[in-house]
């Protein structure tokens, strides 16, 4: 390098970033060990994987240098400037290092959970540290794994300490030519803003070579700026005559005798039951990360769910039910708005999030009370705001005394200790002879894995396993409970997992990482069968309102999975950037710069667009009227709060 241009201060900014990259490639060649893919490494695979990585790497490496090049501009090139420079310099240095190393941690820790580089799931998690703090803490060893990153960090800056503290030392340049060389250092990550987009990883063939090529750091900022993405921005659009009519032909093809209400959403339609309300009590459990894979009854994995296999062997099942995203609030969302999994944040994150037609509103409005039922505190992920917002009331970890709790952990109380207090909830009311409409949420069935002994024969924090199984003992042990109450017998009980615990897989979404279980649960009033119609979790409000005979005039986008045609078996799903459709063996993906592709559910092979032009503007159609809706309700909430 010639030092009459760069001032050696300057090459103490190289090492930086040469060790920013070396540990980012180390990263993402640790991450592709612990897939353990033999096919990314061939030749060519492996070749797009590392060079489009190290694109990304760059473009995120020059915001690393921003501080350091500040640094190099405002001390002096005097002796006294060049020590203060050093010293400061090697002092950052080590810091660098040591927060290279934690972020490359964090990323392996974020992985092993989602199979994701840092995304919109990481930008959230710093609204609610609490909660991933005192997760991460209570499932990793992080004083010891601390302790060896400092002492790796250590190591490092004393291999590299002589050689870099000669180059800091060295001569810094006059003033106008430090400005010079800092501009030109500030520059660069505007450039790197500008310039490297998603563009650059279509060269990659699969999801998994894209997520391994990517950034930590570069994807956490991507996602901070698109976490609320306009719909009509960025993703493809029909002319809304076309949508309204299409969403019709939609609905008209599951229920054929719907009567349209002429209104805003074009879905609005009356829904007329055939018999009077039948008035029972309705108690939907929506259980943490529990996968079909997981579940006997379901085809999973035998011996873990006995409970939920035996309310499977006596209630009605649906055995292709798939959930519409990848984490706890898309479930709500799907469960209580019967929406589709619009692109960007749920809507129970968003700011304005009330004014929807709710599974609760719905019921409240034929005369029962909704409550919303949660283990852990409900102001994370807005829920407090959004149910209470909605006419339920919160029930929530503030509101079970510690006499009440088995256990703990940083998401919640114990999946038994909120059940047992659903049931002094329900009862309270039903002895008052009110109709009770209870949603419930489990906790248990996260990392760190950890419940009440000798519950199960699983000890407790040793993984997914023994966390399914106590869920489900605690579940059993709610059932057998509650059926000594005096309001059990004209209970509909119905339970239905959040999502399942998979993230990302062959495709942007494999329908198999969205399968999830829903058994419908009444002795007396509901007989055992099994329902195969390829079904959403959007569709189990208005199921649910069907089973109990309630007309209402519906704004839901989904349907009465038993009232429905035959001929309208699809499927909703979403990981963020990319929403999707699944019907008859194809999966619609729709994602950002207005794409469209089409693959196969089985293999994942990309399916020809000609010919199925009529399938993508139905796709289309569900979610711009979704994204129109929610669009609609925002700027109504911004003119009454007078924004």
């Amino acid at each position: 390098m010639n030092t009459k241009l760069i001032p050696p201060r300057y090459h103490t900014l190289l090492w930086v970033l040469y060790l920013f990259l070396s540990i980012s490639l180390l990263t993402r060649l640790g991450l592709m060990i612990f897939e353990g893919d033999l096919s990314h490494f061939r030749p060519v695979p492996l070749l797009k994987i590392l060079t489009v990585g190290l694109v990304h790497d760059l473009a995120a490496g020059v915001y690393v240098l921003v501080p350091f090049a500040l640094l190099a501009l405002l001390t002096g090139n005097g002796p006294r400037g060049r020590r203060l420079y050093a010293l400061l310099a090697t002092g950052g240095l080590g810091l660098a290092i040591f927060g290279f190393l934690f972020t490359a941690l964090a990323e392996g820790t974020f992985w092993n959970e989602f199979s994701v580089r840092f995304n919109f799931i990481a930008v959230d998690y710093l609204v609610y540290t609490r909660e991933v703090l005192g997760n991460i803490w209570q499932s990793y060893p992080v004083g010891w794994l601390l302790g060896a990153l400092g002492l790796i960090a250590l190591l490092v800056l004393w291999l590299l300490l002589k050689p870099f503290w000669h180059r800091a030392m060295g001569d810094g340049g006059s003033l106008p030519r430090r400005l010079a060389l800092t501009l030109v250092l500030l520059a660069l990550p505007l450039l790197s803003f500008r310039l490297v987009g998603d563009q650059v990883r279509e060269v990659l063939e699969t999801p998994a070579e894209q997520e391994l090529a990517g950034n930590g750091y570069y994807e956490f900022m991507r996602a901070f700026r698109a976490n609320n993405l306009d719909y009509f921005k960025f993703y493809k659009v029909l002319p809304d005559a076309t949508v309204a009519t299409r969403l019709q032909q939609e609905i008209l093809l599951g229920q054929p005798d719907t009567r349209f209400v002429a209104g805003t959403m074009p879905a609005t339609r009356q829904v007329v039951a055939d018999r009077p309300p039948n008035r029972k009590h309705l108690v939907l459990v929506s259980i943490e990360s529990l996968g079909t894979d997981y579940v006997g009854a379901f085809g999973g994995k035998p011996g873990l769910t006995p409970n939920l296999d035996r309310l499977a062997r006596e209630g009605m099942t649906f055995s292709q039910l798939y959930a519409t995203g990848l984490r706890t609030v898309r479930g709500l969302e799907a469960l209580t708005l019967s929406i589709p999994p619009t692109p960007g944040h749920a809507v129970p994150v968003r700011k304005y999030n009330t004014g929807l037609q709710t599974l609760g509103g719905v019921l409240k409005a034929n005369g029962y009370q909704p409550f919303y039922i949660y283990g852990g505190y409900s102001y994370f992920d807005n829920m407090e705001n959004f149910f209470a917002g909605n006419g339920y009331t919160v029930v929530d970890r503030t509101q079970v005394p510690d006499s009440e709790i088995h256990h703990e952990t940083i998401w919640g109380i114990a999946d038994e200790d909120i059940l047992r207090k659903a049931i002094q909830v329900i009862g309270t009311q039903a002895a008052k002879g009110e109709r009770v409409f209870a949603h419930i949420m489990t906790t248990s069935n996260h990392r760190p894995y950890t419940y009440p002994e000798s519950r199960i024969d699983i000890p407790s924090g040793s993984g997914r396993d023994g966390a399914v199984k106590y869920t489900d003992w605690a579940i059993g042990d709610f059932m057998q409970r509650a059926s000594r109450e005096p309001w059990f017998a004209d209970t509909v009980f119905a339970f239905v997992a959040d999502h399942t615990s998979h993230g990302r897989g062959r495709t942007d979404l494999p329908p198999e990482n969205y399968h999830i279980p829903l058994i419908v649960y009444a002795p007396g009033f509901i007989a055992h069968r099994q329902i195969d119609k390829l079904a959403s979790q959007i569709d189990v409000a208005p199921t649910l309102l069907g089973l109990l005979d309630i007309s209402y005039e519906s704004q839901f986008f989904g349907q009465d999975i038993l009232a429905s045609n035959d001929r309208h078996q699809r499927a909703f799903m979403a990981n963020y950037l990319t929403v999707g459709y699944l019907e008859n063996g194809k999966v619609v993906e729709l994602g950002p710069r207005q794409s469209a592709t089409i693959v196969d559910a089985n293999t994942g092979a990309a399916q020809p667009l000609e010919g199925n032009q009529a399938l993508v503007e139905d796709v289309v159609s569900y979610y711009q009227a979704a994204s129109q809706e929610l669009h609609r309700i925002t700027v109504d909430r911004s003119a009454e709060s007078g924004h």
